[in-house]
């Protein structure tokens, strides 16, 4: 694989003018790929049948003659302000009951049949006109699933979706009644019509419900892009793919990428760093203009797991952002060190947004590859200058890795239900479980807790699982030589209840939780020899052996015959220690990282990627700050 870079464009924004003038500048950067069209519909069709495709024909044919693959986007992001009128009940709802109106975008529910109706027309018009242009090479489906707050709808239609959903799902409602629980505080119901969404209830919901509407709104989210999939399939042989999010859990992505060819997601590190990473002052200074050095990373791998082994950043950050708290700049550098770092990861294609910063509307602050007066902004010459890397570099192979995390978007959908404690929380869990791997040196892959599992792991690591059978021990434990559950791992019942069988219910490790708790920020449960446990700790007996214990001399992790349980969340010294006896345990080297730098391990090479502000010596390289230096495994020197 050959990777290869892009941009997003948008030529409705601009003067015809200038588009050929753009597309020779930007095959001269070194860019391959051009995003275009997924905001455009009120161009495309600006009143109802009133459609004006002379504008994209001519784009495409500028772009594509230039030399650039066009990636055409499906515009139902953004329906123009007449379908309001033609459907004036297909706006969202929020939790509070009040309705999410036009004037941005994503302004549409996902339960909505009318829109959808309306979705499916246009991407046919679309797939009829364009899918056998060779022109164009791929067609994104939307744009960016659940951003805003978007999955989730408690409007009309969503309520007697769900209804429908509920009949489908459990048959009868005294099934139902009988797998939430109702007899609890005299909730039953005689009818699924009598079930209401669970917001504005006095207090806290039932959280089997709650689960359920979440499990619903994933689905309504995996059939609206399949609606758009199954229409365009027939009518063009060029790959679909979606651009997801970072930290965005409130679908399942593995189910929506199942009906795609490529998983691609949208990469702002710098504002992701001050928008949706927990972490100390001094941390988030460490890396204000750089990003936290794993949660590129993190959506990199979960990402080529969601694509099967396909993905792209389809949105790389090349200057500040508007929509973060704070949006200071990248430093030299980084812009080029992200972009080298996805491709370490997998990327089949890193593309950068924008080309040219808009000078009106929402995201005028948001830098491009050039300024609005189309003077080149300084990410410019670092991505002709990745270009010439990735010349240079040539094809890449990924492999699998030693080691893997099971990651499971219900499992987040069930700890936001019911946290018992403000600070537990899946991401945090899992992605603390990611860093731990990282300091090690070592390279992950992410499975699916519903796919087929891949054999040979060394290991694999399952935190906060929250439903485990029978059927999915064994997969895991088949998988791999040591798998590492817990903390809070088969908690529930796909109904949310606790297990009869208990928890965590492992018919292949003699452990049982017999009490949970969850700790204040301030208060933690330290381990004898060292480090602790925060947020979450799980009272463990049985007469599995003990391989860690508390100062209280309980249990802190349980295991033996390849599978432990750990009893609670670890601070990062707990984890190190973790991962350093698994290590031993299976035969996996390690390699200890400095603060801020992180190895990456393809087929041929080594990557080392410096996201710290000085230079960094380790096992024998001198790594430049904010900089990426690359091994080939045969020659091991810089490449």
């Amino acid at each position: 694989m050959n990777p290869e870079l892009g941009v997003c464009y948008y030529p409705e924004h601009w003067s015809e003018e200038m588009w050929a003038t753009d597309a020779a500048r930007m095959v001269e950067t070194g860019l391959s790929w051009v995003r275009i069209g997924e905001f455009a519909w009120s161009r495309i069709e600006p009143t109802p049948d009133d459609l004006h495709f002379d504008w994209l024909d001519r784009a495409i044919e500028v772009l594509g003659t230039a030399g650039l693959k066009v990636v055409l986007g499906t515009p139902t992001a953004t329906p123009p302000r007449w379908m309001l009128e033609k459907h004036p009940d297909m706006l969202a709802v929020d939790a509070q009951g009040q309705l999410r109106k036009f004037g941005s975008r994503r302004h549409y529910c996902f339960s909505h049949q009318g829109y959808i109706a309306e979705c499916t027309r246009i991407v046919r018009i679309m797939g009829e006109r364009y899918g056998r242009n060779p022109l164009v090479a791929a067609w994104q489906i939307d744009n960016e699933y659940g951003c805003h707050d978007t999955t989730v709808s408690y409007s009309q239609p969503a309520l007697r979706g769900f209804q429908r959903w509920l009949a489908n799902q459990y048959g009868s409602v005294d099934a139902l009644n009988e797998a939430w629980g109702n007899v609890f505080w005299s909730m039953e119901y005689a009818s699924f019509d009598q079930i209401d969404l669970p917001n504005l209830t006095v207090t806290e919901p039932n959280p089997a419900h709650v689960l359920a509407f979440r499990r619903f709104s994933s689905d309504q989210v995996v059939a609206f892009n399949k609606a758009q999939v199954d229409v365009l399939r027939p009518l063009t042989n060029a790959p679909l793919l979606h651009n997801y999010m970072g930290r965005i859990l409130d679908f399942d992505h593995f189910k929506v990428g199942a009906d795609l060819d490529i998983a691609t997601w949208d990469s702002y590190p710098i504002g992701f760093l001050s928008d949706r990473l927990e972490a100390d002052e001094a941390h988030k200074k460490a890396f204000l203009q750089q990003g936290d050095p794993d949660m590129q990373a993190f959506h990199h791998d979960l990402y080529r797991a969601v694509g099967r082994g396909r993905w792209w950043v389809m949105e790389q950050q090349p200057g500040p952002v508007n929509w973060a708290p704070y949006n200071p700049a990248p430093l030299p550098g980084m812009v080029r060190l992200w972009s080298l770092e996805a491709v370490a990861h997998g990327a089949e294609v890193v593309s950068y947004f924008r080309w040219r910063q808009a000078p009106f509307a929402q995201e005028q602050m948001h830098a491009g590859l050039l300024t609005p007066n189309n003077k080149p902004a300084p990410a410019l010459a670092e991505a002709r200058q990745t270009a010439d890397d990735l010349a240079k570099l040539g094809a890449l192979t990924q492999t699998q890795a030693d080691v893997a995390i099971l990651f499971d978007y219900a499992s987040d959908w069930a700890w936001a239900a019911q946290p018992q404690g403000v600070e537990f929380n899946y991401f945090r869990l899992v992605f603390s479980t990611y860093r731990a791997l990282r300091r090690a040196g070592l390279s992950v892959d992410f499975i699916s807790a519903t796919g087929a599992l891949q054999s040979g792991y060394k290991l694999i690591l399952a935190p906060g699982l929250a439903t485990l059978d029978g059927d999915l021990e064994h997969r895991l434990t088949e998988g791999c030589d040591l798998a590492i559950l817990g903390p809070r791992t088969g908690a529930i019942t796909r109904d949310f209840q606790i297990p009869i069988s208990g928890r965590p219910g492992l018919s292949g490790l003699d452990c049982e939780v017999d009490l949970v708790e969850s700790l204040p920020p301030n208060v933690q449960r330290k381990v004898e020899g060292g480090g602790a446990a925060q947020h979450w700790v799980d009272r463990l007996s049985g007469d599995a052996p003990d391989l860690l214990t508390f100062c209280d001399r309980t249990p802190a992790l349980k295991g033996e015959n390849g599978l432990w349980y750990l009893a609670g969340f670890p601070d990062e010294a707990l984890w190190d220690r973790i991962v350093a006896m698994a290590a031993q345990k299976v035969d996996l080297p390690l390699h200890s990282m400095p603060d801020g730098l992180r190895r990456r391990e393809t087929e041929q090479h080594f990557f080392l990627v410096n996201y710290t502000t000085a230079p960094v010596l380790w096992d024998g390289h001198k790594i430049a700050a904010c900089d990426v230096t690359i091994l080939r495994k045969d020659r091991h020197d810089q490449s």
